[in-house]
């Protein structure tokens, strides 16, 4: 098969590699790629939001698949322009996408087929923010509605602060993704990351994984996009699981075949797991990033690839996934001023010893130039480690994260470290 990946992150890096683990790699192309992904298949200079070159290409190329990594070209119609130019693509068309590029719709959606959810109101002009957070009790989250690359969402200790925030939004800080403003009740609990991969009505769940988002140990600072994953979430039970498929993303995937906009592709469903059960906090159309690199290398040799194209032909009915047991950690290096202004062009080196068959380097901000590598982004790499145990897991990740230099190099200490939970959880 010619396989073209969408995208240049860690997440599509951990995609080629996880794509060309079996015994009959594709021929893969990455548009545009990362210097990880080159050694993968072959990078294409073609941007994600670039709908038509990436069409013009696939068609030119004879590629059989088209899996669009990040979420910009499948909120843009990617797979609609795809589909129409007969190429199959492992992804939702641009109305079910729309339940990652509108936090209000995907509230819609919730509150149609019942799904456990905080309460939430949405606002677009500053008066109706200073009444909703004046009348709100306690501190709502302030969330941007569109998409935001994972700088929408924030957690004010103040009133005072929550309206600022929320200013910034409705002035146009994050451009038109934050013209509307979701408030949001702020949820205690364990926060769990579950995906499927969907086709219509049918979802076949792949490995579930805890995700890290402040930047700084302990759950403080800043949100980022993710400064870490392990898989699996140790408090994850089959019984949870069960309850989430039944309650809420079986519902939301009935619900959208009924409105004539099937969900095809990958589902990921953020919850937190409250003393009332679990709560839904958000949905992405795609797979997560950080926690692609922890759940991927769970997969046997092959699984992946098969997986995304009995989803893009209509044959996922009946089929499921066998997991590796085996705990995966993935723990992400940040550039300097991340998640602000990341600095750009730093060296970068890698020690050759931290490579093994159960550890290495995903690359997601860097870049070559001539022989060597710079950072190129705010999340630079990540070093994933596969072990018996978590705690080995973690060992091996921590072990291979000294083997990465590079100015002004920042990662949290604790991703997958055993935590007291303040908040206990139950199961419904």
């Amino acid at each position: 098969m010619n396989i073209l990946v969408i995208g240049n992150g860690g997440r599509e890096h951990a995609m080629c590699r996880a794509l060309t683990s079996g015994d009959n790699p594709p021929t893969l192309y990455v548009a545009p790629g990362n210097p990880g992904t080159a050694r993968c298949g072959t990078n294409v200079d073609i941007g994600p939001g670039d709908i038509e070159g990436l069409v013009r290409f696939a068609s030119d190329n004879a590629i059989d698949l088209v899996i669009p990594g990040p979420e910009l070209p499948l909120v843009l119609g990617v797979v609609d322009a795809m589909n129409a130019a007969g190429i199959p693509c492992c992804g939702p068309a641009k109305a079910p996408a729309l339940l990652e590029g509108s936090k209000a719709h995907t509230r819609t959606v919730a509150d149609a087929v019942n799904a456990p959810s905080p309460l939430f109101t949405v606002v677009t002009t500053e008066e109706e923010l200073e009444r909703a957070i004046a009348g709100w009790d306690g501190l709502p989250v302030v969330k941007a509605d569109g998409l935001a690359a994972g700088k929408g969402v924030f957690l004010p200790e103040t009133k005072a602060e929550c309206l600022a925030a929320g200013k910034l939004l409705l002035e146009g800080s994050l451009g038109d993704a934050g013209r509307t403003v979701v408030l949001e009740e702020r949820l205690e609990g364990i926060e769990v990351s579950l995906f499927y991969a969907c086709n219509g009505t049918d979802a076949v769940a792949l490995p579930n994984a805890r995700d890290h988002k402040r930047l700084l140990d302990d759950d403080q600072g800043p949100n980022t996009g993710g400064m870490g994953a392990i898989s699996p979430n140790p408090i994850m039970t089959p019984n949870i699981e069960a309850q989430v498929l039944e309650d809420t993303i079986l519902p939301t995937l009935r619900y959208l075949d009924q409105q004539g906009t099937p969900f095809k592709g990958f589902l990921f469903a953020g919850f937190m797991l409250t003393a009332q059960g679990p709560k839904l906090l958000e949905y992405n159309v795609r797979l997560g990033d950080p926690e692609t690199q922890a759940i991927l290398p769970r997969l046997r040799k092959g699984d992946f690839s098969e997986l995304c194209h009995r989803v893009a032909t209509n044959r996922l009915q009946d089929y499921t996934l066998d997991f590796d047991p085996r705990p995966t950690c993935t723990v992400v290096m940040t550039a300097a001023g991340y998640p602000d202004k990341p600095r750009k062009g730093d060296s970068l080196q890698v020690d050759t010893a931290l490579e093994s068959h159960d550890r290495w380097l995903i690359h997601a901000g860097t870049a070559a130039e001539g022989d060597s590598l710079v950072t190129n982004g705010g999340r630079v790499a990540a070093i994933v480690a596969r072990a018996e145990t978590l705690e080995s897991a973690r060992s091996a990740a921590y072990e291979g994260l000294e083997m990465v230099q590079f100015s002004g190099a920042h990662a949290r200490t604790d991703i997958g470290a055993p935590k007291q939970e303040a908040t206990p959880h139950k199961e419904i």
